[in-house]
């Protein structure tokens, strides 16, 4: 079995997309006018993150070696790219809403 990442993968990107959730509810209860561009980031960000939990699922689920291995690595594409995602959503957070 060549599974190394995507069971850290899967737990990972669930407890992530748990907070992107609360930032869209706690986006739409605040009803700030700059929050239309985080509130489509985040939900981007939420997207991936379902992909990347579907992707290491089927990834930890398959018997097939190479299938095993081609989703593994999907799933981690996914996941770094909503990692840079949410790191684009701290850094709007941090320059739009502390002044």
């Amino acid at each position: 079995m060549a599974n190394k990442t995507s069971n850290h993968i899967l737990g990972t990107s669930t407890n992530l997309l748990g907070l992107c959730l609360i930032v869209i509810t706690s986006l739409h209860i605040t009803n700030k006018n700059e929050s239309n561009l985080l509130d489509e980031l985040t939900s981007v960000v939420a997207l991936f993150l379902i992909i990347s939990s579907l992707l290491s699922f089927a990834s930890i689920r398959t018997e097939n070696v190479k299938k095993e291995y081609k989703l593994e690595q999907l799933a981690d594409y996914f996941f770094i790219a909503s990692l840079i995602g949410i790191l684009g959503i701290i850094i709007f957070i941090v320059f739009n809403f502390i002044d």
